[in-house]
């Protein structure tokens, strides 16, 4: 019932209004507290994770909110340290960064279309709990949600893409290939969530078929983890488990990420 009552736009603005004051509340603790808040966002193409980050950040302050989103890497990129250009974009005390994909491209489309070979996935799916454990251990606050949604979802979102155009930008080779290549995707995301999914440093599913539902339970979720002055009652920022929920081996098998 609150799932259906969410998708009237009207309710859902609101609805989207009470979680971003609280986001708001949020970023002042931290600020005030010197807190470095990291969330990484991830998923399918066409999952949603523009939008998703928009809702977060649309009325945080621009200073201390950084959203990072790198392109390809340059040829001297490509020499580095894999996770070498990543670094310069973490957190300070105050700040509150999200990436819009991050370097588990490596482990995603990076290890689909093979612009890596499989001993440089090897090596990263061993380095980065270890990578990961030194950004906790250095009192960065680390989030990994993954977006999912079903083929269908997927094609019907990347055909409206094409047809709208106000979203040509968004357009690439790599969405092209990302219907042919959907079942590589998909055991790819399996090993990705499987081998990455640390007690420190969990990941979260997020079902995101219906957008605005996916947003504010993302958003929740985030909120319901993380303490700070004037924080809501619980009830009022309780996620839906059946959207967002804590990733487990189980999930890989009863249906509830997609095939």
């Amino acid at each position: 019932m609150k799932r259906a009552r969410e998708k009237d736009n009207g309710v859902y603005h609101a609805a989207l209004r009470g979680l971003q004051i609280e986001l708001v509340k949020l970023q002042r603790h931290l600020i005030r507290h010197h807190q470095k808040i990291l969330v990484l966002v991830e998923g399918r193409d066409g999952a949603g994770k523009d939008g998703a980050i928009k809702a977060i950040t649309e009325h945080m302050s621009p200073r201390e909110t950084r959203i990072v989103a790198l392109g390809k890497p340059s040829d001297r990129e490509r020499s580095e340290w894999y996770f070498q250009r990543y670094v310069s974009h973490l957190p300070a005390g105050g700040e509150f960064v999200l990436f819009n994909r991050s370097w588990y491209n490596r482990a995603g489309v990076e290890r689909v279309m093979v612009f890596c070979n499989k001993q440089e996935c090897e090596d990263f799916l061993v380095a980065v709990p270890i990578f990961e454990d030194l950004l906790v251990r250095s009192g960065i606050q680390l989030f990994k949600y993954y977006l999912d949604i079903d083929r269908d979802e997927q094609k019907a979102r990347l055909q409206a893409r094409r047809n709208d155009p106000l979203k040509q930008w968004k357009i690439s080779p790599i969405d092209q290939a990302a219907l042919k290549h959907w079942k590589d995707y998909s055991r790819a995301r399996d090993v990705m969530l499987a081998r990455t999914s640390v007690t420190y440093a969990p990941w979260t599913i997020v079902r995101a078929n219906d957008k605005p539902t996916a947003r504010l339970n993302l958003i929740r979720d985030l909120l319901s983890r993380l303490d700070y002055g004037g924080k809501a009652k619980p009830r009022q920022i309780a996620p839906d488990r059946a959207i967002v929920f804590p990733f487990d081996r189980d999930a890989l098998r009863d249906g509830r990420l997609s095939a």
